[in-house]
This record gives structure tokens, sequence and C-alpha cells, in this order.
């Protein structure tokens, strides 16, 4: 007899909701990186096609990143494109400052995800019995 108590799986999917936030989360980073383009082409000198072509390129790849929630490797895909964003007070330090802002909710998610993990692990779902 096995002294660990088996629960159950939860009536709904948990990671299904999850999911779908960290996609919402990735397009209003995108949102928001899209509005640095006025930021930077009014307080540092105009937007050069150096930093035109990279907050397009990262607000593509957020977008596209949303689309990719269900790969087991998205949270950490997610996490990484956050050094692409702060990368990007090379051109003008109010990127930098979304860069970390977002880092900090992606923080806030990864301790939620591993929030629901643990209990998930011990059975204290909604919808979760004990076996």
């Amino acid at each position: 007899m096995s002294t660990t108590p088996e629960f159950s799986d939860p009536v709904t999917d948990p990671w299904k909701g999850f999911r779908g936030i960290m996609a919402a989360v990735l397009i209003l980073e995108a949102i928001v990186v899209g509005l640095t383009f006025p930021v930077v082409g009014t307080l540092a000198g105009g937007v050069s096609w150096k930093s035109g072509l990279y907050l397009g390129f990262v607000c593509l790849i957020l977008v596209v990143l949303s689309g990719m929630q269900r790969r087991p490797y998205a949270l950490q895909m997610n996490l990484a494109v956050q050094a692409l964003v702060i990368c990007g007070g090379l051109f003008h330090w109010s990127i930098a400052v979304v860069g970390v802002v977002f880092s900090c909710v992606w923080a806030y998610i990864v301790y939620i995800k591993r929030d629901v993990q643990q209990r998930i692990e011990h059975g204290k779902l909604p919808g979760q019995q004990r076996l």
C-alpha cells in the first residue's frame, strides 16, 4: 500500500487557461513594444532602419510565440524573448524598461505555474477527488 495519497486529474484542464493567459500577455507585450516606435521616433532622434527593423522583428516574434503556447518549451521561449526586449535598450532606454516590466510579469507567471502544479500534485484543485 502506498503512503502517498493519489488524486485524480482535474476535471477541467487548468493548463488550457494558463496557455491562454500566456498568449494574451505576449499579445499585450507586442502592443506595448509596438507603442515604443513613437517614443524612439520622438526621444531618440527618429526611428532608424536598425531600430525600426529590430522593434518590428521583436513584435513579430511576440505575436508568433503567442500561437505556440501548446509547445512544452513555450514558457522557456517566452522568458528568453524578454532578453531581446531588454536588449532593445541599445536604441532607447524606454524599450529596456518595457522588457524589465514584462520580465517581472513573466517571473510571476512562472510562480503561478509552479503553484498550480503543486496544487495538482496535492489534489487541491477543484474537481480533484481521492481515488
